[in-house]
C-alpha cells in the first residue's frame, strides 16, 4: 500500500504540472478524436454492489459479492447490457471477472481494494506470446479486474479509485520469494469495445492496465493520420490518473500488448517504470503467435518515472509494432522520454512511428534506441533472429536541463533504418549530447547537432524516407506547441 508521505508528494507533482499547464480541466473535452466502436453510456439495468452483502469497510472481503454480482448481471447482457455501482466505501477483494455489456461504476469516494493474500488471485497460463510468466517460468497470477473474450465493456466512475495495495507483492519480487508472476492490475484479453476512464489507478503489483489480444477488424495498415484520428479504438483509456511509488518495481502504466486500435488520451501516469510501454510478446513464442500492436495513438499525456521510459516500445517486440501515433506528450523528471528497447533473438519488427510535439524538463536522455535488452524466456530462442527497426520520426520537441539528447543503438549487421529527427531543440548538459552507432536516417533543425549517421538533412531530398514527411507536412515551428496544454 502507498504510503501517505509518497502519496502526497505524488499529489503535489500532480498539482504542480496542473498549474503550470494553465488550470487545465481535467476532463475529456467532446471533441475528443478518438472514438468508441461499440460501447454504451446508459445501461437499462443497474444494481448496487451492497444488494449482494458488500461491505465497504477495507477489511472486508468482498469477492464473493463482486463474483455474484457479475454473475446476476449477466442475464441481462442481451437486454442492453447492466451497470454495477459502487458506492463510496473501501471495498476489498480478490481478483473478478467482468462480461461483456458491462459498465462497471465507481463513486467518486469508492476504493476497490486488491487483497494483500496471493490466495485471493489465481493462478492461470501464460499468455501464448510470452511462453510463461514474465518474471518466473510457468503460470502467472490473474489480475485484480479481469475479463477475456469480452464485447462493450466499460470501466469509469465520477473518479474513484482502484488501487491494488501492491506494496506486498514489490517485497515479495525484491526479497525473491515469488512463486508466479505478480498480477497487473486490470487485464482483458482478446475483447473489443473497451473504455477506461475517469478513475485514478493506484499501487499495481505489476503493469497498472494491460490490454492483450485486442483487435480491430480494420486493415493492419491505416494511410494517413486522418483516417487514424478517424478510426473507431477498440480499446480507450481515456482522462486516467495512474500512480505508484517512483522506485516501485515494474508498476508500468499503459501497456498495449499484441492489440489492434488502442487510444490513449488524457491522463497522468508516474509510476517505477514506463509510463506506457507497447509490446507484442517474447522472442520464439511472439514471433510464433504472430500478433502486432498496430494503430496505436496516444495523445496528451503528461507524466514522470526514474526508472523507465515516457514512451517504449518493447522489449517484448517480437509479434511486431507499427502504425504509432503519439503527440502532445510532456515528460518532466524522468529517466528517459521515448525509448525502443529490443535485442538479439526478438525478431520481429518497430516501424512507422510518428511521434511529434514533445516537451521535456529534467529528464535524463530524450531519445534512446536501446538493442541490449536481452533477457530471453528460455534457451530456445533463436540469436540470429534480429530485430527490423525502421521509419521512426520524431519532430517538435522542445526541452531544457536534458543530460543527453540520444542514445541511438543499433545492432551490428542490423542498422537500424531511417531513423528522422526534425525541429528539436534541447538545452543538454552533457558534452557529448549524442551517441549513436548502427543507425542510418536523416536530420533537419536539430539542436545540438547530431550525430554523423543523421546528419544528412531530410530536405528536399529524403522526406519521402521518413514516415509521414512530406513537402507539404515541414514543421512550422513549435508556433502551436503548447496550445494543447491550455485548451485541455
Amino acid at each position: 500500500m502507498i504510503n501517505s508521505e509518497n502519496l502526497s508528494f505524488q499529489l503535489v507533482d500532480v498539482l504542480l504540472v496542473l498549474a503550470f499547464c494553465g488550470h487545465i480541466a481535467w476532463t475529456v473535452k467532446a471533441s475528443s478524436q478518438c472514438k468508441q466502436a461499440l460501447s454504451r453510456e446508459i445501461r437499462p439495468h443497474s444494481v448496487a454492489i451492497t444488494e449482494f452483502g458488500a461491505v465497504g469497510d477495507g477489511v472486508t472481503l468482498n469477492t464473493k459479492a463482486f463474483q455474484n454480482a457479475i454473475f446476476y448481471l449477466n442475464s441481462f447482457s442481451d437486454k442492453g447490457g447492466a451497470k454495477l455501482f459502487v458506492p463510496a466505501g473501501r471495498w476489498l477483494t480478490g481478483s473478478f471477472d467482468l462480461i461483456s455489456h458491462l459498465t462497471l461504476w465507481l463513486d467518486k469516494d469508492a476504493v476497490i481494494l486488491g487483497s494483500d493474500n496471493p490466495d485471493d488471485w489465481p493462478v492461470v497460463d501464460p499468455l501464448p506470446s510470452y511462453g510463461r510468466g514474465v518474471e518466473l517460468p510457468g503460470g502467472r497470477h490473474r489480475s485484480l479486474i479481469y475479463g477475456r473474450n469480452l464485447t462493450d465493456v466499460i470501466i469509469t466512475g465520477d473518479n474513484g479509485t482502484i488501487d491494488g495495495q501492491g506494496s506486498v507483492w514489490w517485497n515479495w519480487f525484491k526479497r525473491k520469494t515469488l512463486d508466479y508472476t505478480r498480477p497487473h492490475l486490470v487485464e482483458l484479453i482478446n475483447s473489443t469495445g473497451v473504455v477506461i476512464s475517469n478513475l485514478t489507478f493506484l499501487n499495481s503489483p505489476f503493469w497498472t492496465i494491460h490490454p492483450v489480444y485486442c483487435r480491430t477488424f480494420m486493415s493492419e495498415s491505416i494511410l494517413s493520420i486522418k483516417l487514424r484520428f478517424l478510426m473507431n479504438s477498440h480499446v480507450i483509456v481515456q482522462n486516467a490518473t495512474i500512480l505508484a511509488p517512483l522506485d516501485s518495481p515494474n508498476t508500468d502504466g499503459i501497456n498495449p500488448d499484441s492489440s489492434n486500435g488502442v487510444c490513449i488520451e488524457d491522463c497522468y501516469i508516474s509510476t517505477g517504470d514506463d509510463l506506457i510501454a507497447i509490446k507484442s510478446g517474447w522472442d520464439e513464442y511472439g514471433i510464433s503467435f504472430a500478433r502486432p500492436s498496430t494503430n496505436i495513438i496516444i495523445r496528451r499525456l503528461i507524466g514522470h518515472n526514474r526508472n523507465g521510459s515516457g514512451i517504449a516500445i518493447g522489449s517484448e517486440m517480437s509479434g511486431g509494432v507499427s502504425e504509432v501515433y503519439a503527440e502532445n506528450l510532456y515528460f518532466f523528471d524522468s529517466s528517459t522520454a521515448i525509448t525502443i528497447k529490443t535485442a538479439r533473438g526478438r525478431g520481429g519488427y518497430v516501424r512507422n512511428i510518428y511521434i511529434l510535439n514533445v516537451t521535456l524538463v529534467g529528464v535524463d536522455t530524450a531519445i534512446r534506441f536501446d538493442s541490449t535488452f536481452s533477457p530471453h524466456p528460455d534457451d530456445f530462442y533463436d540469436p540470429n533472429a534480429l530485430p527490423v527497426i525502421e521509419r521512426i520520426t520524431i519532430k517538435d520537441v522542445i526541452g531544457n536541463n536534458i543530460k543527453v539528447a540520444g542514445l541511438l543503438k543499433g545492432i551490428e549487421g542490423d542498422t537500424f533504418h531511417h531513423v528522422c529527427l526534425l525541429n528539436i531543440a534541447l538545452t543538454v548538459t552533457s558534452g557529448s549530447p549524442w551517441n549513436c552507432s548502427y543507425i542510418q536516417g536523416y536530420s533537419a533543425m536539430v539542436s545540438p547537432e547530431t550525430c554523423e549517421p543523421l546528419k544528412e538533412s531530410i530536405y528536399p531530398n529524403h522526406s519521402s524516407d521518413c514516415y509521414h514527411l512530406s513537402n507539404h507536412l515541414r514543421s512550422s515551428g513549435n508556433q502551436n506547441k503548447g496550445s494543447w496544454l491550455h485548451s485541455w
